[in-house]
């Protein structure tokens, strides 16, 4: 298949990747990510994801950095999981409707090796985005490669960020409300 996959970031990118290919999947990536705050850390991110598709020879797809229409959209609730399941979609409906317009077969997600997301929701937004645009979501539950992609990370001097990315879990990281009051 030709798989669309939606990056977050280049660790998590690695073993997805490195799986599809495995598997005989036409890979291509797509950066969109307008959550990522402030602008120096979405750069950093692109960066390391630039690094990375050169070393591995992958294509990948930059789409707009639309920070302010995505803040528009979230500041709407900011509580968790709310606010982290609209992003999930925001983004994902954005790299479902690329790979349609684009002739994909399917797309999928690198939030999928995150253990810090909400994995079934991402699921099902991927689900519900795959039914609504006639193409197949690629599911898998590639957490158990987390520590693999951390590794490449490492071998190839990636940067990896501290935090999801989005506004709010940055303040909540270094100083503002605690994720848990």
């Amino acid at each position: 298949m030709k798989i669309l996959v939606h990056i977050c970031c280049a660790p998590c990118f690695a073993y997805p990747h490195k799986r599809l290919m495995e598997e005989g999947h036409e890979v291509i990536g797509y950066w969109y990510n307008p959550n990522i705050h402030p602008y120096m850390e979405y750069r950093a991110r692109e960066d390391a994801l630039k690094k990375y598709a050169e070393i591995e020879g992958v294509e990948i797809v930059y789409d707009e950095y639309d920070f302010i229409e995505y803040l528009k959209m979230q500041l709407k609730n900011i509580e968790r999981p709310e606010r982290c399941k609209n992003c999930y979609a925001y983004r994902l409906e954005k790299a479902a409707r690329y790979a349609k317009e684009n002739d994909f077969d399917a797309f999928t997600t690198t939030l999928l090796v995150s253990h810090h997301q909400y994995h079934d929701e991402i699921k099902k937004i991927g689900e519900e985005l795959a039914e609504k645009y006639n193409i197949e979501f690629y599911y898998e539950d590639f957490r158990k490669g987390w520590q693999q992609g951390k590794a490449i990370a490492k071998a190839y001097s990636l940067y990896s960020q501290k935090y999801c990315g989005c506004l709010i879990s940055e303040w909540e990281r270094f100083g503002g409300k605690k994720k848990n009051e």
